[in-house]
């Protein structure tokens, strides 16, 4: 693997932390100090606990892709096959969140994210045979509120893929897998759209950002772009990342799963708090 910037990355360090996976996805960092990853073709959960290596955590019959945890550390899952978002508790409770938008089934949730006020926004985009079977006639960014229905942020005649939200929670970003673009929105007025980013190499998929503010985004390589839109310097694995999310006690840690790995970087700033 290789690491080039416009910044001084050279002090990064990088390391294979699982290997052998069918298709990593969903990394997501519980507060109660695990992370655990999607293999998606598998219907597996895995889970890692510093310094025990990792171990399959969960079957996921409905197809597990993007995961996130709020401050309790209940687990949500986009399930790409069953069309539908999931709350699990941590007694093993299953709540079926988001299925269905105006009477029609989703088209395959992809990513999540979940908000402090207990808000969570999804993408529902439809790759491969998911085409086949869509009832929406566009790809959603969704917003749930607490006991409430999904209602659609946008509706994109593009893919939305990645998803996350700036340290205050006040701007929603997303990711445009056909367009290679991310999108900002306004969650407080409007929600206004702007184009943040553009041309990114490669294909877009998982968003990150750190506490500064600052965007990591999983494409091409690993990208990290100021919250202006500038590109600040980039991480390159053996693989194409697929997602990533922040990690460890101190989270300064990148996670980053690629189609068959999963990678650690030390990144040297901390993560937005998740919860």
């Amino acid at each position: 693997m290789a690491i080039a910037a416009a910044q001084d990355f050279s002090e990064i360090r990088v390391e294979k932390i699982a290997t052998g996976l069918h298709y990593a996805e969903g990394p997501a960092w519980s507060p109660e100090g695990f992370l655990i990853f999607s293999d998606t073709p598998e219907n597996k959960l895995h889970k890692m606990i510093p310094g025990k290596g990792d171990a399959e955590f969960a079957e996921i019959a409905g197809g597990a892709m993007g995961n996130a945890f709020d401050a309790q550390g209940r687990r949500y899952t986009c399930e790409f096959r069953e069309r539908r978002v999931t709350r699990t508790s941590k007694n093993g409770k299953v709540e079926v969140l988001a299925s269905r938008f105006e009477g029609k089934r989703l088209n395959g949730p992809n990513d999540i994210v979940v908000r402090r006020d207990g808000q969570i926004f999804f993408t529902d985009p439809a790759f491969g045979n998911q085409q086949d079977g869509r009832e929406l006639d566009f790809y959603g960014v969704f917003r749930v509120l607490p006991h409430g229905e999904p209602s659609a942020i946008a509706k994109w005649r593009t893919r939305p893929n990645g998803i996350a939200l700036s340290p205050n929670g006040k701007t929603l970003y997303v990711s445009d897998s056909d367009a290679r673009l991310v999108r900002a929105y306004d969650l407080d007025h409007g929600p206004g759209e702007r184009v943040l980013i553009e041309k990114i190499p490669g294909v877009p998929d998982g968003i990150r950002v750190d506490e500064k503010g600052d965007l990591w985004i999983a494409a091409k390589a690993v990208y990290e772009y100021s919250a202006q839109g500038k590109l600040l310097g980039e991480i390159r694995l053996t693989g194409t990342p697929t997602n990533l999310t922040f990690g460890d006690a101190d989270l300064e840690s990148l996670f980053i799963t690629t189609r068959t790995e999963v990678y650690r970087a030390r990144v040297g700033v901390k993560g937005a708090a998740q919860y």
